[in-house]
């Protein structure tokens, strides 16, 4: 299964900002109910990691109002062998 980081941008206002907050924890879903949020730091984002098959399924986890807001990003990690592998075809 797959990693992805979900990010949704909303408005910066208290009101619309709470409303987007209630609609994530009343949806019942486990990724939305743990999202992280930057809210108060002045950044009025979300995010959370879904693990599912395909970038499709994260993006659908969002609320259908916030999936145009939505940035979907695929993770991976690298071991030291493949990094070392990649430098050393370009010379590095």
């Amino acid at each position: 299964m797959a990693r992805f980081l979900v990010e949704v941008a909303h408005e910066t206002e208290t009101l619309p900002c709470a409303r987007v907050v209630h609609v994530f924890l009343t949806t019942g879903s486990h990724y939305l109910t743990h999202a992280d949020w930057g809210c108060r730091d002045g950044v009025h984002k979300s995010w959370f990691i879904a693990e599912v098959n395909t970038k499709e399924e994260a993006q659908n986890i969002v609320p259908a109002a916030f999936r145009s807001e939505a940035t979907v990003i695929q993770l991976n990690d690298f071991t030291v062998a493949e990094i070392e592998h990649i430098l050393k075809q370009h010379n590095v």
